[in-house]
């Protein structure tokens, strides 16, 4: 049994140092919005490293695969915009219907084949639209504090050109410069990190509103890609339970904050490709140092949370905003690629944007409803003529 490597290590502390970079700034920002008190985004934070984690090296060591697991970025960003309508014990109830949904699909290859035929370009306008007005922050604020802005966005193009791995760890690295500058880091002081239940309360409306939507937000954008992830390197687990597994976790921890546990797609491929191991048999050692790495940032918690709650408004909306630029655009691109979905899919990203709630239904609820009537819609004739 050969040791573990350097490029082992490195690859797996990468994956870490990418995941938390480029999306724990949405994660606490998510708890806040739900109602969550710093002690309670800590045991969400706190949460999140010990499943992702165990489960990272948990199934790595059983499939002797990279099997990287993560939260869900997109899920997250959704909460941001729709978490606030709802109570704390609503929200921590529809993370456990959510859980739910994960593990009665997982075991039902038929339900999973039904959700996994949603057009993509409907799928990628509903993330696109939850996107949306995060993105817009990283200008909202440009003319109150232009030069905090210009340095981001300076940092941030100079990053995706030279050191795109780490452009959002440097720009974490100018939040904390220009927080302190700005005298808001000078009386940190940081705690043990602890577990806090919150008792779920469980509605239809959370169950529709917020439930629903993060399962499926989480299957389209983040699970399906991590499978794909798998099968492009050449690494078939066992998907189904996999994901029944992460399900279960997340039923587990969903009262202390672990609103989802997925697989991982970009930090995941850092774990797999020639550079890890030449034998595609033991990169799976790289996924089981990256489980390592997010137990020691569950541990740390508390010095995260109390670093991000200190920022400035503007520097926390900067942050998020170019975190999730990358996936906007993808977004946008793959709903508006095919002609014949491009008029369900805009009217899905402008009202999953919106914002609004009716009904006390969440706009990207409606907006995938609408563009998947669109569709039928526009179907319809086609199928009626083919039948003549």
């Amino acid at each position: 049994m050969s040791a573990y490597r350097i490029s082992h290590i490195s690859a797996g502390l990468a994956a870490v140092v990418v995941g938390y970079s480029s999306a724990v700034i949405l994660v606490i920002d998510a708890a806040r919005q739900a109602g969550a008190t710093p002690e309670m985004v800590t045991s969400w934070l706190l949460v999140l490293g010990l499943g992702m984690g165990v489960s990272c090296i948990l199934f790595s060591l059983w499939y002797k695969m990279p099997v990287v697991t993560a939260w869900s970025t997109p899920g997250a960003a959704f909460l941001i915009g729709a978490a606030a309508d709802y109570t704390l014990p609503e929200v921590i109830g529809s993370f456990v219907v959510s859980a739910v949904f994960s593990i009665i699909v997982s075991q039902n290859r038929g339900l999973s084949r039904t959700i996994a035929r949603i057009p993509p370009a409907i799928a990628s306008a509903m993330l696109a639209g939850i996107l949306l007005p995060i993105c817009l922050g990283v200008f909202t604020e440009a003319a109150v504090y232009p030069l905090q802005t210009v340095l981001f966005l300076a940092v941030y193009l100079l990053g995706s050109l030279f050191f795109p791995r780490y452009m959002m760890l440097m720009l974490l690295v100018l939040a904390c410069v220009i927080s302190f500058s700005m005298g808001v880091l000078d009386d940190v002081t940081v705690t043990t990190p602890s577990l806090i239940w919150v008792t779920p309360s469980f509605s239809l409306s959370a169950t529709i509103g917020l439930a629903l939507p993060l399962f499926v937000i989480t299957l389209l954008s983040q699970n399906l890609p991590g499978i794909a992830i798998h099968h492009a390197h050449g690494y078939k687990p066992d998907h189904n339970t996999v994901l029944s597994g992460l399900g279960v976790i997340q039923l587990i921890l969903a009262p202390f904050g672990g609103f989802t546990f997925n697989l991982a797609a970009i930090t995941a491929a850092l774990c797999m490709g020639d550079d890890v191991d030449p034998k595609p048999g033991q990169r799976y050692r790289a996924a089981v140092v990256a489980g390592v790495g997010y137990l020691l940032m569950g541990a740390m918690a508390s010095v995260v949370v109390v670093v991000f709650l200190s920022m400035p408004p503007v520097v926390v909306h900067l942050l998020a905003g170019l975190a999730l630029l990358a996936t906007l655009q993808a977004s946008v691109v793959r709903a508006m690629e095919t002609p014949e979905h491009r008029q369900a899919a805009t009217l899905t990203l402008i009202c999953s944007a919106s914002g609004v709630t009716l009904a006390q239904l969440t706009a990207p609820v409606w907006g995938l409803a609408i563009g998947l009537l669109v569709v039928m819609m526009r179907a319809y004739p086609f199928r009626r003529h083919q039948n003549r």
